[in-house]
């Protein structure tokens, strides 16, 4: 009887395990942005800043990723000149200035009223009805990585 009963713990443990498994996010950050669609400006942004490994490296990171229509709102022009190689310092500026070292999920960042980014830089972080991280509204929270996580914003960050 205890080793059927140590037989079915073992299995169940195993299963348990198995189930997490399959529930861990396998795609990193820039992986799961580009297979989403909704994110191809900041994916060409990222290429053309020579960010993708170190957003594809271990982490973990909290991005605050703007939508192709949060691209969309910068003034005519903007975007096409930020993505000029002579403008790439300008870029990785504001491709750090959405990222946050370590995994912060909704529920923290909640809790906060700023944020310290990759490039070194504050964002300012209100909650209320809704989280605004600036004046960017935070309309999709805690998308899982295998190296982080991506709360989606309406507005491109300007440092």
């Amino acid at each position: 009887m205890k080793k059927l009963f140590l037989c079915l713990a073992v299995f169940s443990l195993s299963v348990a395990q198995l189930t997490a498994a399959e529930k861990a996010p396998t795609k990193n950050i820039v992986e799961t942005a580009v297979a989403a669609g909704s994110f191809n400006t900041l994916a060409a942004a990222l290429k053309a800043g020579g960010l993708i490994e170190a957003l594809s490296s271990e982490g973990p990171f909290t991005v605050f990723a703007p939508t192709d229509e949060a691209f969309a709102k910068l003034p005519e022009g903007t975007l096409d000149d930020l993505l000029k190689p002579e403008n790439k310092d300008k870029l990785v500026a504001i491709l750090k200035y959405h990222v946050v070292s370590g995994a912060v999920p909704a529920s923290k960042v909640v809790k906060l009223k700023k944020a310290k980014t990759l490039g070194g830089e504050i964002v300012q972080i209100k909650s209320g009805k809704a989280v605004y991280v600036n004046k960017s509204k935070v309309v999709k929270t805690d998308i899982r990585t295998s190296n982080g996580i991506i709360h989606v914003i309406d507005t491109v960050l300007i440092p």
